[in-house]
């Protein structure tokens, strides 16, 4: 959660689709979406469904963090074990 937390608080109010977030975070999507999930249902995280980007596309789940969101994560969340487009390093 720390290292989604991180990844999803360097641009808060950005929307975020779940690929990209698997790319930065290196989780793996049975990892990911069950936490955007649980994270959603918690009020720490908000989705919502994009249209396509091009035609014959599905739409798209995006995530952004909440208010809530974005002050746990100021407060959990090291800024320097994250570096720009990596993973937290434990």
């Amino acid at each position: 959660m720390l290292t989604l937390l991180a990844a999803l608080s360097t641009r808060t109010q950005q929307w975020r689709y779940g690929y990209d977030l698997m790319k930065e975070t290196g989780l793996q999507s049975g990892t990911l979406y069950p936490l955007l999930v649980r994270m959603t249902d918690q009020g720490l995280v908000e989705a919502e469904w994009h249209p396509p980007e091009r035609a014959g596309r599905p739409a798209r789940h995006a995530y952004r963090l909440t208010a809530t969101g974005a002050v746990l994560a100021h407060e959990v969340v090291d800024p320097a074990s994250f570096p720009a487009g990596g993973v937290v390093q434990a």
